[in-house]
């Protein structure tokens, strides 16, 4: 997957996912996000980690520039003429694009972003779509899609307003602005901030310590949590009791 600026791994239970276009900060494009989907949806049952990462100094620079209009880049068309399409065509073009972001939050797994430098636009989204974000102090965040008459259409928004809450995501939507890695911890974005060259062994650690538990747990776990936001107390109090009924049993069948 070299030629559309990506690399793939699998090993045991982690499989990682490096956005290779250095040269470009790794600015993304539609190809990428219809291989990190296909990616996604081939991923062996045994995986349980997915760690997304950049080559060279930055995470991700966001959507490719040379894509927003002009001539067609490598067979791919420039994002403003998809508006010419018929909605029904746009409308299932999208949610193409979204595929590539939004497997990173099946509860089967737990999805690892390690961020340094700058992570914009479609690069805070991929960020945001994984569960837990690791990054150095030069990392730099900014949905910039506002900027440019458009909006986070790739999976972004909900994560942001569970991650920040409603008034800071619409603050940050809204002015564009930079988040620097500091204030990312402080409003919950980063998970912790640590030394470049201690990025990779942090991310090690991090991935070691959610494979301690037992997988099922995990998994039964993350999808309590990601639909809490959305329940009533009582609604989620029941999906608590279904949640442990489902593990008791598993566990006694594996015991027996």
């Amino acid at each position: 997957m070299t030629d559309l600026g990506l690399r793939f791994s699998v090993d045991g239970p982690v499989a990682r996912v490096v956005l290779d276009r250095p040269e470009v900060r790794n600015a993304q494009t539609p190809a990428m996000w219809s291989a990190l989907a296909d990616f996604g949806t081939s991923l062996p049952p045994e995986v349980r980690v997915v760690v997304v990462s950049g080559e060279g100094p930055s995470f991700s620079a966001g959507l490719d520039r040379r894509l927003m209009v002009g001539d067609p880049v490598d067979g791919q068309e420039p994002l403003l003429t998809l508006g010419a399409k018929p909605e029904p065509e746009l409308l299932e073009l999208i949610a193409a694009f979204q595929s590539g972001f939004s497997w990173l939050r099946r509860p089967e797994i737990i999805s690892i972003a390690a961020v340094q430098g700058h992570a914009v636009g479609a690069g805070f989204q991929l960020a945001l779509a994984c569960d837990l974000r690791v990054v150095t102090p030069d990392a730099r965040f900014s949905m910039r899609e506002p900027a440019l008459g458009l909006v986070p259409d790739l999976g972004g928004t909900q994560p942001l307003v569970q991650l920040v809450g409603y008034s800071r995501a619409l603050e940050l939507c809204t002015t564009t602005r930079w988040v620097e890695a500091a204030e990312a911890r402080d409003i919950g974005l980063a998970n912790i901030v640590v030394p470049a060259e201690e990025l990779a062994a942090t991310v090690k650690d991090l991935t070691d310590a959610v494979l301690g538990p037992l997988p099922g747990a995990i998994r039964e776990t993350k999808a309590l949590l990601l639909g809490a936001a959305d329940r009533t107390y009582e609604d989620q109090l029941k999906a608590e009791r279904e949640a442990q009924s489902r593990r008791l049993k598993e566990l006694i069948a594996a015991l027996g």
